[in-house]
Parts: C-alpha cells; sequence; structure tokens
C-alpha cells in the first residue's frame, strides 16, 4: 500500500493560506429566504459523478458561484447501471427545501406509490401509509447532470483520476464521491480504515415492464429453496426487480453456472406468475453479495468520502441514494454553517454532524438485512405475523407508528395475538383485542397477566447479603405497578458467590426470611408473578459497587474466586481457582438449597443464571474455559456443568412452577459465543425442563464490542424462539410500550424485560395500560382513583397525539408528481 506522506506531498495547503483563497464576500439572501451567501473563490475537484458528487456540487455552486468546481467522472455521460432509484416523502421534502429546481425535474419523472404489498404463501398483505417514490437512475443522474451544468460546474466524463494524479494537487477541497469500490478510499485506507462485511446473499439486479403501483415483496418457495423478489416502478412500463437468495438456495439452483442471459430466463421462470406475461431484462445484473462499508474516519487532510464510498445501506431499506444525496447535502450544509473560510473546519463539522444519522441508517439497514438472510427462519409463521414482521424488520417501523399509516392490518394483527392467546385456554376477546403486551401468558402452571417483566436489576445495597427496606420498596412499588412478572436482582446462593459486598443472597435463615417478607407483600399488593434468581458471580466476584467501579476488583475485603478456568476478568483482577470435581458438587449443593429456600420463601418461578461472564456462563464460552477434561472442549461438553446445576435444580423446585435461564446468546468477540450455538445452548436447557430462555448478550469478556442500538438483543431472543420453537423472553434498551406491542405481535419473544425504565418509573405497566385501553390491569384499592383519572387523561392524550402525528406526517409530494407532469 502507498503511504500518504508519499503521495500527497504538495497537496494540502495550510488552513490560512485556505482561508485567503476563499475570500469569501456577502450577496443577498437568495429565493428560499437563507441568510445572506458566501462568494469563494476555491478549487474543488469531485471524484465520481453519480447523485452525492452531483448534488453536492449543484448545492455548492449555487450558494458560492465563484467556486470552480470540476466533476470527474469515469464512465460516459449515458451510462449506469442498476434499473430504478427509491426516496421516501421525507427526503423529498429536504430536496424541495434545498434545489427547487432539481427537486421538480425529479418529481416531474418519478412514479409515485402510498403502499407497500406483501406476497407470501398464497396471501396478499397490502399495507399504506408509506409515501415513496421511484425514478429511474439514468434518468436522476441526467437531471442532476444538466442542473450542475447549468450553474457552471464543470463534469469531464469517460475521465479515470488516479490518487497519485497531479490533477488533484490544486484542489482546495477533494469530495471523494467514487462508490462501493472506491479506488481513492482504499489508496488511503490508512487513513481512513475501511472496514467491509460480505454479507452471505446472492443477489440480483434486474428489470420488467411489468407495473406496479406499490413497493412489492414476492416470496416464493422453490424445490432450491427459498427466492424473493423486491419490486417497484420508477417510470410508465419500467420496474426494479431484485432478486434476493441465500447461497445455498444459489449453489442447489446452479446459478454460479449461469450467464447474465441465463441467469435472467432462469428468474423469469421462477417469477412467471408474478411477471404476468412480462420480460426481464438486464443491465449488468451479475449476481453477488452485498458489500456493507464502514469507515473509521471519512475525512483526511482535504479529502472527504461520501456516498457508498463512505458507507453503505442494504438495498432492503432502499436508502442508498438516499444517503449518497444527504450526504452531499450534509457537506454542503458544513461549509455553509461554518461561513465557507476553512475547508478544514467544515470537513471536521460535516464528519461530527453526520456520522450519528448514517450509523442509525447502516443499523437499520443491518437488521433489515439479517430478516432476509432468514427469511427460512419465520416461513411457517401466520402470514399476517410474517408481513407485520417484514415492515417492522428495521426498528425505523413500530407498532404504533404502523397504526397510523394501517389500522386495520394492525388491528389484524392484535386479533392474531388474541387467537393465539385463546387457543391456549384463556377466555380472551379476539374481536376487539387488547394490545399484544396486555395478552397473557403460561409457563407450567403459573399465569402471568401481561408480558411485561421488570428486569434483574442489581440494587448493590443489601447488607451481608441480607435484602432490606430498600429492597421492600424497590420490589413492592414495580409490583403494584401492573407487571405481569418480576425478576429478583441475581441472588446469590454462597458468601462466596457474591459479586459485590452490596449483593443480595439466599443462603442463611435471615436471608430467606427477608425474602419471605417481600414475596409476601407482593403476593398480597398486587397480581405480579415473582420470579428468584439465583447466581455465582465465579470470576467476576470480589468486586466494588457498581457506583464505585462496575466489575474493578475490591482493593482490600476480597474473598476467593473460582471459574471453569484461571483466567482473570481483567488483567490486574485476582486469577481464580480453576473449579475441582469438589468444588462442583459443593457448588451444585448451594445451588440447590437456594432453590429449596427459595420455595419456602414463597417465589413463583425459578432463574438460573447462567449469562455476563459469571460462573455457569464460564464454562459454556469458549473464550472463558479452557478446560482440557470432559467439562472443556466442545460446546456439549462446556454445557455439561451448568446441565448438571439446573437439572439438580428442577428436581429439587417444584414440578407446577417453571423455570428460565438467562444466557448471554453471543460474547460480542471473536472465537465466542453465536447467534447459532446461542439456538443449542437453549435446546439443551429446554431437554433438561427450562420453561423460558431469558436472552442477552455479552459481558463474558472485558474486550467485547457489543453493537448497541434499539432492542439489540432482541434478535437473537427472535434466532431462539423461531429456530428452536422455545419460549423467550428479551431484554435490553427496551424502552416503550410501543416497543414492546412491536416485539409480541412480530413474535420476536413471548415476554419483554425492562431494566432502567422500571427504575425510574415503577408505574410504566399501569401507565401503559392507560395508554392503550386496557382496563383490566389491577391496581391496589388505595390508588384507584389515580387509575380512573390517568385512564381518562389518556385516551384524550392519546387521540391529541395521534392528530399531532398524523400532521406531522411527512407531506404527500403525490400532487406535485401529477402537476409536474402534467
Amino acid at each position: 500500500m502507498v503511504r500518504l506522506s508519499c503521495v500527497m506531498a504538495g497537496l494540502t495547503r495550510p488552513s490560512h493560506l485556505l482561508a485567503n483563497k476563499m475570500n469569501a464576500r456577502v450577496k443577498p439572501a437568495n429565493d428560499r429566504g437563507r441568510a445572506a451567501a458566501l462568494e469563494a473563490r476555491m478549487k474543488v475537484h469531485v471524484i465520481g459523478g453519480g447523485p452525492a458528487g452531483l448534488y453536492f456540487s449543484i448545492l455548492l455552486k449555487n450558494a458560492w458561484p465563484q467556486t470552480r468546481i470540476t466533476v470527474f467522472e469515469r464512465n460516459r455521460p449515458d451510462d449506469t447501471f442498476g434499473f430504478g432509484v427509491v426516496f421516501s416523502d421525507e427526503t423529498l421534502n429536504t430536496f424541495e427545501i434545498h434545489d427547487q429546481e432539481s427537486y421538480r425535474a425529479i418529481v416531474g419523472h418519478f412514479a409515485y406509490w402510498d403502499d407497500i404489498e406483501i406476497h407470501f404463501r398464497g396471501t396478499t398483505h397490502r399495507i399504506g401509509g408509506n409515501g415513496f417514490c421511484g425514478c429511474s437512475r439514468a434518468t436522476l443522474l441526467k437531471i442532476l447532470g444538466r442542473r450542475a451544468r447549468s450553474l457552471g460546474v464543470e463534469i469531464e466524463y469517460q475521465r479515470e483520476i488516479s490518487p497519485l494524479d497531479p490533477a488533484i494537487r490544486n484542489a482546495d477541497l477533494v469530495v471523494v464521491a467514487d462508490g462501493i469500490n472506491s479506488r481513492w478510499r482504499d489508496t488511503f485506507a490508512e487513513r481512513f480504515r475501511p472496514h467491509v462485511d460480505l454479507r452471505p446473499n446472492f443477489f440480483s439486479w434486474m428489470g420488467s415492464t411489468r407495473p406496479f403501483d406499490a413497493f412489492t415483496f414476492f416470496f416464493r418457495e422453490t424445490e432450491h429453496g427459498i427466492f424473493i423478489g423486491h419490486c417497484y416502478q420508477y417510470e410508465p412500463q419500467c420496474s426494479t426487480w431484485i432478486i434476493e437468495t441465500d447461497p445455498k438456495t444459489f449453489a442447489r439452483a446452479g446459478l454460479d453456472k449461469l450467464d447474465e442471459a441465463a441467469s435472467a430466463r432462469f428468474a423469469e421462470d421462477l417469477f412467471a406468475q408474478e411477471l404476468q406475461g412480462h420480460r426481464l431484462n438486464t443491465n449488468r445484473s451479475i449476481w453477488r453479495n452485498f458489500p456493507t462499508i464502514r469507515c473509521d474516519r471519512w475525512v483526511a487532510d482535504n479529502m472527504v468520502l461520501i456516498g457508498d464510498a463512505k458507507a453503505t445501506a442494504h438495498f432492503s431499506i432502499g436508502s442508498g441514494t438516499k444517503l449518497a444525496m444527504e450526504d452531499g447535502i450534509a457537506l454542503y450544509e458544513a461549509f455553509r454553517s461554518t461561513g465557507g473560510r476553512d475547508v478544514a473546519v467544515a470537513l471536521a463539522e460535516f464528519e461530527a454532524r453526520r456520522r450519528e444519522e448514517v450509523e442509525k441508517t447502516q443499523h437499520s439497514a443491518d437488521v433489515s438485512l439479517v430478516w432476509f438472510e432468514h427469511v427460512d427462519r419465520f416461513w411457517n409463521m401466520d402470514p399476517t405475523r410474517f408481513a407485520f414482521g417484514l415492515m417492522t424488520r428495521s426498528k425505523a417501523i413500530t407498532y404504533d407508528n404502523l397504526a397510523l399509516r394501517a389500522p386495520e392490518f394492525v388491528k389484524a394483527a392484535d386479533r392474531l395475538v388474541a387467537r393465539d392467546v385463546r387457543a391456549l385456554g384463556f377466555d380472551t376477546d379476539t374481536s376487539q383485542p387488547l394490545a399484544p403486551m396486555f395478552q397473557p401468558f403460561q409457563l407450567r402452571g403459573l399465569t402471568l397477566e401481561n408480558r411485561v417483566v421488570v428486569s434483574p436489576m442489581c440494587q448493590y445495597s443489601a447488607q451481608d447479603g441480607t435484602p432490606n427496606d430498600w429492597h421492600l420498596v424497590h420490589y413492592g412499588s414495580r409490583a403494584i405497578g401492573g407487571a405481569g412478572l418480576m425478576f429478583t436482582e441475581m441472588t446469590d446462593v454462597s458468601k462466596d458467590a457474591r459479586i459485590s459486598p452490596g449483593c443480595a443472597g439466599i443462603y442463611n435463615d435471615a436471608h430467606e426470611a427477608a425474602w419471605k417478607r417481600i414475596v409476601d407483600f407482593v403476593h398480597a399488593q398486587s397480581k405480579t408473578k415473582f420470579c428468584l434468581q439465583l447466581g455465582h458471580a465465579g470470576r467476576k466476584g470480589g468486586t466494588k459497587l457498581m457506583w464505585e467501579g462496575i466489575d474493578e476488583p475490591l482493593e482490600e475485603g476480597g474473598w476467593p474466586i473460582i471459574s471453569a478456568s484461571p483466567l482473570p476478568y481483567f488483567p490486574y483482577s485476582p486469577v481464580p481457582r480453576e473449579m475441582t470435581r469438589a468444588d462442583m458438587d459443593q457448588v451444585i449443593a448451594d445451588f440447590v438449597a437456594a432453590t429449596q429456600r427459595g420455595q419456602r420463601a414463597g417465589f413463583d418461578m425459578l432463574e438460573m443464571h447462567a449469562a455476563h461472564g459469571y460462573l455457569l456462563a464460564s464454562f459454556i464460552s469458549p473464550l472463558t474455559n479452557t478446560r482440557r477434561d470432559e467439562y472443556g472442549g466442545t460446546l456439549e461438553n462446556r454445557l455439561r456443568f451448568p446441565l448438571e446445576v439446573f437439572r439438580a435444580m428442577r428436581a429439587a423446585w417444584p414440578d407446577e412452577k417453571p423455570m428460565s435461564v438467562r444466557i448471554s446468546a453471543t460474547d460480542w468477540a471473536d472465537g465466542g459465543l453465536t447467534g447459532d450455538d446461542a439456538v443449542e445452548v437453549g435446546r439443551a436447557f429446554a431437554e433438561a425442563g427450562c420453561d423460558l430462555i431469558d436472552v442477552s448478550t455479552g459481558q463474558t469478556v472485558a474486550d467485547a464490542q457489543p453493537v448497541f442500538g434499539r432492542m439489540f438483543q432482541t434478535p437473537f431472543s427472535d434466532q431462539i424462539r423461531n429456530e428452536a420453537g422455545l419460549a423467550t423472553m428479551c431484554v435490553g434498551a427496551i424502552t416503550t410500550a410501543d416497543q414492546v406491542n412491536t416485539i409480541i405481535a412480530a413474535g420476536r419473544a413471548d415476554l419483554v424485560a425492562l431494566a432502567r425504565p422500571h427504575l425510574v418509573d415503577p408505574y410504566f405497566t399501569m401507565k401503559a395500560a392507560a395508554w392503550y385501553g386496557a382496563e383490566g390491569i389491577h391496581c391496589p384499592p388505595q390508588y384507584l382513583a389515580g387509575k380512573e383519572q390517568i385512564f381518562r387523561n389518556s385516551a384524550r392524550e392519546r387521540e391529541e397525539l395521534r392528530d399531532l402525528r398524523l400532521k406531522a406526517k411527512p407531506k404527500t409530494h403525490r400532487d406535485t408528481w401529477k402537476e409536474a407532469a402534467e
């Protein structure tokens, strides 16, 4: 690789010279009513004549006419690849604000639709309120090219610019917009630090003359496997067909041996019914894998990456061209907001302000593409649930906003959940059902009033392991708040099993009595069921209270710690003793004794904690288990001891009462547990008598790299539930009742645990019940007047918010499109 210092000599200039060169002066505000703009004598080179580079050039040249902008495009003016591009109403609003002329030209050539149509196993679901537009990519490039040239932007077609070419050396700004296969990004990889994730599914971009009046998904099962068609119209008699399949189906169908024409004929036969007599045409329609591209840095000296050169978003959310053009807007806005006087300042502003939005879009795209990669996981779902899951796959659309877009469809999803519950023997109204989160659920002989769970949350407030008045108030208030199920914090089975000196235990009579006091209060004052979570800290024991330094070892007063293998959590943490058979027998005895105490204390349910790098989890993960005996090596061996513990607990726990296991479904680290492993872990515990898999992730090793985001652990619950057919509970960055309803309706989990929302709002569930009209929620008589008031207020506030949201929806561009077309 050529180092930047060798090739950039003479390219950049000191920032004070750039400031002088731009020689900005004020001119009158333009017709959009912006504040006074600046004219800048600046030389800008744009590498790549795609939507990102052209749109940035238009905006910059329009604001600063004396700027000299040259776009270098390797292809001819009429060359383009692919067929159509998609924008939402919201994106069109942005275009309208920034450049009226190009906006009018764009909407004049768009096909507009409002619906998404899903064809699955002989059913069709049509879901409105989406507001999308399609346009030919070739037309879009012509519109932007004409607009750019009319403003004085120089476009040099069929000009391949090398990253080492001296032609760029006199530029003040180099905008790198040369696409997915960017030579510039790769040449300066040491500076931009790109990461490419080549996804497993194969896809091919084709076209047809078949018209569509909705964005349409076709799901076709064949002898080879499942094929998916992502289809939309982008101009009269022209539609895009993106055909996708998994690698095994691709190979079984022999598509790796077919040329472009032959694969098109294969796809025509495959989708003959859907094509309705139309043909498929090609334009470099090769089968390929989608590359998800991220860069640690977007800026290097006076170079900046935008568009697909910088970051890609999967076609399943239709945001590639949207991201590219919005990059152009953001880069222009960075120059405008910083006064246009300093390239370095503007580029820093661009990256700082733009990165969060791009990463959010990429996260949504990642979740979406994984859904399509594993569509077989959902194949046996009821078609309504399948369609609901498809609509909400990326987390951008949820239960509540889908109810605004397509209320009848959401009502159908509600009725489906209610029918499933009724089939289990519950007397549930299926004609006017409650929201999914307020449907009951059963585990063995235990019935939960709703699907909301107070997640286990360590309080670090016990005294020598004994829960106290803090715990009584903490658990009592949350039970009164209406959740269907509540977990204790991880409650330790012995003194040396504690995480910290403040952790609760249940290993002596005082502990048992203190817990019984709390359990009795919960049962007397609420309908909430109470689950005792039992655990052993293992190598993460002997640490400080959370607010003093989570997982940090105690400076004094620690205790002996044990683990599967003698590996410290941090390099400076105490080294645990590798467990012997005698240690294992003692730990099993401790768990059984705690189980028996939990039964005497009156708990309704029991959970074994085998997650987060604690003792039992340290056996399951290959990152923490390096044993060479029968308890190490294969996953089957690594599960051997945790299963011994679980079976002993199950034997000591009443048969009519359920048990769950909390697992880390991934270690978020190379060489650690994966989602596929988690499915096998879940199955193993289910065969041993586990009724519910509590799906968490990570915290196994200190250098893990979790991918955080809304509901970020839910996909692992989804995988275990729908691949293994097990009941699951999801947890992790779930913060709203809307998200709870989305998860339950889509079949991603059976129960939803919330932690932090319950810390600050014990009455989370009661408030949600008022919002969704679940009047049957239990409320102590002392609080009934408050319940009545919040139900009255919530009904009015919900209607008012609905009206506000409808008014705040991006305006439809359907009429603009019609006017422009006329």
